[in-house]
C-alpha cells in the first residue's frame, strides 16, 4: 500500500463578528482575506496566511447548518462564550514578538509564552469570538 497525498487544506473557526474576525486574523495576525461570502444576513470569511495559498481559516457563522436545533444553538453560543467550542493551533519562529503584538492590543491572554515540559514553547489567547489560539514557536 503506498501513502496518500492529502493535505490540510482549511480549517473551520465559528465566529459571531465578522468585523471583529477580520480585526483579530487580518489585521493583527497579518493573515490574507482569502474570499468573504455573504449569505442571508451571515458572512463567510476565510483568511490564510501569506505565503501559504494552500492553507486557510474558514471563519463561519456558529451553528449555519440547518440542521443544528435551537438549544444546540444556544450551547454552542455558550461555549464560545467560555472559549470551550473550538480552537486552532498555529506556529511561528518568533513567539515573543507574535506575542508582543498580541499583548499590545485588547487581545484576551489566557497564557503567556512558556517552556512546556513537552518539548515546546508557546502561548495561548482568545480571538474575538472566544475561540482558543494557541501559538507554538518552531525552531
Amino acid at each position: 500500500m503506498t501513502g496518500m497525498n492529502i493535505t490540510i487544506h482549511a480549517s473551520f473557526l465559528p465566529h459571531n463578528d465578522p468585523d471583529a474576525a477580520l480585526a483579530f486574523y487580518r489585521d493583527l495576525l497579518g493573515f490574507e482575506v482569502r474570499n468573504d461570502v455573504g449569505y442571508q444576513g451571515m458572512r463567510w470569511i476565510t483568511v490564510g496566511p501569506p505565503g501559504q495559498p494552500g492553507t486557510s481559516i474558514v471563519l463561519h457563522p456558529p451553528a449555519a447548518d440547518p440542521g443544528v436545533t435551537e438549544e444546540e444553538r444556544r450551547t454552542i453560543t455558550e461555549m464560545m462564550a467560555k472559549g470551550t467550542y473550538a480552537s486552532i493551533l498555529l506556529a511561528t519562529p518568533d513567539l515573543d514578538s507574535v506575542f508582543e503584538r498580541l499583548q499590545a492590543s485588547d487581545t484576551e491572554i489566557v497564557q503567556e509564552p512558556t517552556d512546556q515540559p513537552y518539548g515546546i514553547r508557546d502561548c495561548a489567547v482568545r480571538d474575538a469570538a472566544g475561540n482558543m489560539i494557541r501559538i507554538q514557536e518552531v525552531r
